[in-house]
C-alpha cells in the first residue's frame, strides 16, 4: 500500500498521476431527478398517447373545436410536472446547506479543496464538526468520532493513529491528520448509496387502479372503435346510395381523393373519448396535489404524489431510533447524590452553597469550565442548568475532556471535582463499592460518576484518591411529541417496530418510554445472520438493535412477504436501503442527503409528531376519491356498453352537446365537491373494488335503460331526437340516484350538492331545449319516459344492495420465485400469477443503459473537477513562448494527462 509524508502530502504530479488513474473522489450521492426526467416521466404515459392518437383523428377531420379534451391531458400533466419540480427544488435546497469542503496536505501546504477533487492518498486534515468526505485511516491525532448517520449507533467512538474512518461521518471533538484509502464508488457511503440507484415501483392502489383502468380501456376501445367507425362508414355508404362493390373499398377511394369521413371518424372519436375516465385522472392529480400543498403548510414535503395515499394504508411503521424518535441529541435524564459527610474541605477552599448538592455544584460548573470544547455530554448537562439556580464559580484550572483519560475536571474555591467514566475516575477498591449502583443506572443510560480530588497535576493528571459525590446519567433526548405520535399509530392500529444500529437494551429502553408495544422484547441483530432467522424474528420482534443497513432492508422485504403495506422512517446513510426498499418512505431533512433524496416524504421540521396530518391528509384523498371516482367510471362503463350495443343497434343515441350537461351537473361538479370535503375515516377495502361497487349498478342501470329506450324508440317509431332525449334523462335518473347513495350519511353540504345537480338539471333541459336538443315531448312519450326512468332507478338501487352484500375478497402475495409470483384467494378458489413481464423487464433494461450514460458523463465531470483541484495547489507562472504545460487528452479510462518531458543536460 501506498504511503504518504505525513506533513508534505502529495505532491502536484502524484496527484495527477492519481487522476489519470481515476482514483479521484468522484460524487457518488444519490441524486434527485433531472428536470429532464421529470418532464419526460409525467409526459409519456399510457393516458397521454391514448388522447394524443384520439387528437390526431379529430385532426384529421379539420374540426379543430372538438379538440378541448386536450386541455385536460395539458392540465394533468402540468400538474404532475409542477408537483415534482417544487419537490426537487426544496430536496436541492435543503442539500446546498451541507458544507462540501475538505482540508487537503499537498507540497507541504494546506489548501481547501471541493470534496470531488480529493484523490487516493491525499492527507485530509478533520477537526470538530467536519464531515469526513472519503474513506481513511489515522495517522496523527484522535478524535471522537459520530457514525449514528451511518450505523445508527449513538456513542462516540475514540480514533487514533491506525483507526479507520467511515466517510458520512463526522468528528465530534478533536483534531487529526488521515490518510484517504478509498474514493469514490469504494467509499463506504458509495457502496450504500449504489445498492439503493434501482427504479422503485410506486405501490399505489390508486394510481394502479387508474392504469388498470386506462390499460383496460385502451384494449376495448381498439375493436369497439374499428367497430364503430366500420357502422358509421356504412350508415354513409347507405346514404350515399351505396357506390362501389362495397363499404370499405367505398371508404378508400374517398380517402384517396382527400375527402376524409369526417362524421363518421369524429362519431366515433366522441365515443371512445367517453371511455376514458378524463375527469377521474384530473381528479385524482388536483387532489392529491392539493394534498401536498397542505401538508406543505405543516412543513412536509411530499415528493410524489400518491405517497400520500400509502402512507395511509400502512399497516406496519418501521422507526429509526436515532434522529425519528430521538432528536439526536443528548439529555440529562437525571441525577443521584450520594452522601457526602466523609469529604472534609481543605484549609482555603469556600463551602459549596447550602441550598445546592455538592453534585450539582461539580456537575454546573464543570460542563461550564469545559465548554469552550463542548461535547454532546457536556452539552445537555450546560442545557440541563440554564435554568437551574446553581451558583457560578470561577474556574482555577481547568483539564478538558481527553478521550485517553476518560473523564474532565476543574478546580474552584470550593474544592477541584471530576467527571467521567466510573472505571476511568474511581480507584478500583471505591469503584467495588458503587459498581451495584452504576450497573443499575446503566441498564437504560450512559452513567458519568462526578467525583472530588484533592487537585491536578501540571500533566493534568489527578492528585490523590477520588471520592463519589453522585451520578449524573445520560440518554438520547427523546422528541417531546414521539410517545403522543406513536400513541396515534398504536390507536390505529398499525404494527410498529424500532430498527436501530444503537445497542438493543438501549433501543428498547427508549421505545419503553415512547409507548411501543412489545418493547421488553429485543434482539441483537448481529444473531441473525442467515434470511431464515430474520424471517423468524420478524414474527417475534418489535425491537431490532445493531443492525446493519442491509438487514434493515431485508426485514422490510420480509415484512413486505407477508403482504403488508410497509412505511421506513430515517435520516441516515444507514437507512438508505430500507427506505427505498419501504413502500412509503419518510426522511428528516436534517439527516444526510442520501435519505432526503430516496424519500418519498421529507418532515422539513424534523418533526416527527407531522406524520399524523400525512396520514389525515391520505385518507381524505383515498376516502373521496372512492366516492367521487364512481361518478367518473359509470361513464366510462356505460360508454362501452353503449358502444357495443350501438354497433349492433345504430346510432350513438347521445349528442356531444347532452354529455356536456351530464359531465358537469352528474360527474364534474360533485365529483369535485365530495373529492376535497373533510374525511378522516378509515380506509377500508381495495380502492377500486370499492369503486366498481358503486360504479357496476349505475352503469349496468344506464345500458339497461339506453337498450330499453331504443327498443321503445324503434317499436313506436320515435324521432332520433326523441330517442336523444329519453337517453339523456334515464342516464340523469341513474346518475342523482348514485349521488344520493354516495352521498350518505347525508351533511348540510351534501344535501346543498344534491339539490344543485337537481335543479341544474332541470333548469338545462327546461330552459335551455334547443341549445341541448331536447324534444317536446308528448303526453304518451312522457309517460313511457317516466315508466323507464323508475325503472332504471329500481335496478339501480337493487343492484347496489347486491353489491354491498359481496364479501370482500382477500389478498396475498408472495414472492421469492424469480420473478415473483402474486397469490389471490378469492370465493372461488384460489389463482397464482407471476408478477413479471416483458414489458417490466425491457423498462428496466432501458433504466439501465440511461444510468450507465449518466455514469459516463458523472465520471468525465468528477476527472475535469479534480484537475481544478491540482491548480489550486500550483503556483502562477508567466505565459512565455517556451512554456511547456501538461496535455489533457481522451484516454480509455476516461482522459490523460500527459506531463512534458525534461530535456537531457
Amino acid at each position: 500500500m501506498a504511503t504518504t509524508d505525513i506533513e508534505r502530502g502529495l505532491s502536484t504530479a502524484e496527484v495527477e498521476e492519481r487522476i489519470a488513474a481515476g482514483k479521484i473522489n468522484r460524487n457518488m450521492e444519490l441524486k434527485t431527478k433531472s428536470v429532464r426526467e421529470l418532464i419526460i416521466e409525467n409526459l409519456c404515459t399510457l393516458f397521454n398517447l391514448i388522447n394524443v392518437v384520439l387528437a390526431i383523428l379529430v385532426i384529421m377531420t379539420g374540426s379543430f373545436k372538438n379538440l378541448t379534451f386536450l386541455f385536460v391531458v395539458f392540465l394533468n400533466t402540468a400538474i404532475g410536472v409542477i408537483q415534482s419540480m417544487r419537490s426537487k427544488k426544496m430536496v436541492d435546497k435543503l442539500t446546498l446547506l451541507t458544507s462540501k469542503k475538505a482540508i487537503a496536505v499537498r507540497d507541504g501546504a494546506e489548501v481547501e479543496l471541493d470534496l470531488d477533487q480529493i484523490v487516493l492518498d491525499d492527507i485530509i486534515r478533520l477537526g470538530r464538526g467536519d464531515q469526513i468526505p472519503a474513506d481513511a485511516v489515522v495517522v496523527s491525532g484522535e478524535a471522537l468520532v459520530n457514525e449514528s448517520l451511518l450505523t445508527g449507533e449513538s456513542d462516540l467512538i475514540k480514533k487514533q493513529p491506525g483507526s479507520e474512518l467511515m466517510s458520512g461521518s463526522f468528528i465530534d471533538s478533536g483534531l487529526l491528520r488521515a490518510r484517504v484509502v478509498h474514493v469514490g464508488a469504494d467509499n463506504y457511503v458509495a457502496k450504500i448509496n449504489n445498492e439503493a440507484k434501482y427504479v422503485k415501483k410506486v405501490n399505489s392502489e390508486i394510481m394502479n387502479a387508474l392504469n388498470a383502468i386506462v390499460r383496460f380501456a385502451s384494449i376495448i376501445m381498439i375493436p369497439l372503435g374499428l367497430a364503430l367507425f366500420a357502422s358509421s362508414v356504412s350508415g354513409l355508404w347507405d346514404a350515399a346510395g351505396t357506390p362501389g362493390d362495397s363499404a370499405l373499398s367505398w371508404c378508400f377511394s374517398e380517402l384517396l381523393a382527400g375527402r376524409v369521413p369526417s362524421s363518421a371518424l369524429l362519431s366515433t372519436v366522441g365515443a371512445l373519448l367517453g371511455m376514458i375516465p378524463q375527469g377521474l385522472v384530473l381528479l385524482t392529480s388536483s387532489v392529491l396535489a392539493i394534498a401536498t400543498v397542505r401538508l406543505a403548510r405543516r412543513k412536509v414535503l411530499a415528493q410524489q404524489l400518491y405517497c400520500i395515499e400509502t402512507l395511509a394504508r400502512v399497516d406496519v411503521l418501521c422507526l429509526d431510533k436515532t434522529g425519528t424518535i430521538t432528536s439526536g441529541r443528548m439529555e440529562v435524564e437525571g441525577t443521584y447524590p450520594l452522601p457526602v459527610e466523609g469529604v472534609g474541605l481543605g484549609p482555603d477552599e469556600a463551602p459549596v452553597p447550602v441550598d445546592t448538592t455538592v453534585l450539582d455544584f461539580a456537575l454546573a460548573n464543570v460542563a461550564r469550565a469545559t465548554s469552550a470544547d463542548a461535547n454532546e455530554t457536556c452539552q445537555a448537562l450546560l442545557n440541563y442548568y440554564a435554568d437551574r439556580p446553581v451558583e457560578v464559580s470561577e474556574p482555577l484550572s481547568v483539564i478538558p475532556f481527553s478521550s485517553s483519560k476518560k473523564w474532565s475536571g476543574a478546580s474552584f474555591a470550593q474544592g477541584s471535582y471530576v467527571m467521567g467514566a466510573a472505571q476511568f475516575v474511581l480507584s478500583e477498591r471505591i469503584f467495588a463499592q458503587v459498581e451495584n449502583r452504576v450497573a443499575e443506572l446503566a441498564d437504560t443510560c450512559r452513567v458519568l460518576v462526578v467525583a472530588r480530588v484533592d487537585g491536578f497535576t501540571p500533566d493534568g493528571d489527578m492528585v490523590g484518591e477520588a471520592e463519589p459525590v453522585g451520578f449524573v446519567t445520560i440518554r438520547d433526548e427523546i422528541r417531546t411529541s414521539a410517545a403522543e405520535t406513536i400513541g396515534y399509530f398504536n390507536e390505529q392500529g398499525v404494527t410498529l417496530n424500532v430498527i436501530s444500529g444503537d445497542d438493543p437494551r438501549t433501543v428498547s429502553s427508549i421505545a419503553r418510554v415512547v409507548g411501543v408495544p412489545g418493547a421488553d422484547a429485543y434482539v441483537d441483530a448481529t444473531t441473525l445472520d442467515t434470511p431464515s432467522k430474520i424471517d423468524a424474528a420478524v414474527d417475534r420482534y418489535h425491537v431490532f438493535g445493531r443492525v446493519t443497513p442491509q438487514q434493515k432492508r431485508e426485514l422490510v422485504q420480509a415484512l413486505k412477504r407477508r403482504g403488508h403495506t410497509v412505511a421506513m422512517t430515517g435520516d441516515g446513510v444507514n437507512d438508505v436501503l430500507a427506505l427505498k426498499e419501504a413502500d412509503c418512505s419518510v426522511a428528516m431533512a436534517a439527516g444526510s442527503d442520501a435519505a432526503r433524496n430516496v424519500a418519498e416524504i421529507v418532515l422539513v421540521d424534523n418533526d416527527f409528531a407531522s406524520m399524523p396530518a400525512v396520514v389525515a391528509e391520505g385518507r381524505r384523498s383515498i376516502n373521496n376519491l372512492q366516492r367521487s371516482a364512481s361518478l367518473f367510471l359509470t361513464k366510462t362503463l356505460f360508454s362501452m356498453g353503449l358502444a357495443a350495443l350501438c354497433i349492433a343497434l345504430p346510432p350513438y343515441p347521445f349528442e356531444p352537446i347532452q354529455m356536456t350537461l351530464i359531465n358537469f351537473f352528474c360527474i364534474g361538479a360533485p365529483g369535485f365537491v365530495l373529492g376535497l370535503e373533510p374525511n378522516n375515516a378509515r380506509v377500508k377495502g381495495s380502492f377500486l373494488t370499492n369503486v366498481l361497487k358503486r360504479a357496476l349498478p349505475a352503469s349496468v342501470a344506464v345500458i339497461l335503460a339506453a337498450a330499453l329506450d331504443i327498443f321503445v324508440a324503434r317499436v313506436f317509431g320515435f324521432s332520433q331526437l326523441t330517442l336523444s332525449t329519453m337517453c339523456l334523462l334515464t342516464s340523469c335518473a341513474a346518475s342523482v340516484s348514485l349521488i344520493w347513495r354516495i352521498s350518505q350519511p347525508l351533511t348540510p353540504l351534501r344535501v346543498v350538492l344534491f339539490v344543485f345537480v337537481v335543479v341544474g338539471i332541470l333548469v338545462g333541459v327546461i330552459g335551455f331545449p334547443e341549445l341541448l336538443s331536447i324534444a317536446n315531448l308528448s303526453m304518451g312519450e312522457a309517460i313511457i319516459l317516466l315508466v323507464i326512468v323508475v325503472f332504471t332507478c329500481g335496478v339501480f338501487f337493487k343492484l347496489a344492495t347486491m353489491m354491498d352484500s359481496l364479501k370482500p375478497r382477500r389478498r396475498h402475495a408472495a414472492t421469492g420465485f424469480g420473478r415473483g409470483v402474486r397469490v389471490r384467494l378469492g370465493r372461488g378458489g384460489g389463482k397464482v400469477s407471476s408478477t413479471g413481464s416483458t414489458a417490466e423487464r425491457f423498462a428496466k433494461r432501458v433504466a439501465a443503459d440511461m444510468a450507465q450514460r449518466r455514469e459516463e458523463r458523472t465520471t468525465r465531470e468528477a476527472e475535469a473537477r479534480a484537475l481544478e483541484g491540482v491548480e489550486k495547489t500550483q503556483p502562477k507562472k508567466n505565459k512565455g513562448a517556451g512554456a511547456k504545460r501538461s496535455r489533457v487528452t481522451k484516454s480509455a479510462q476516461g482522459i490523460k494527462v500527459s506531463m512534458p518531458s525534461k530535456k537531457k543536460k
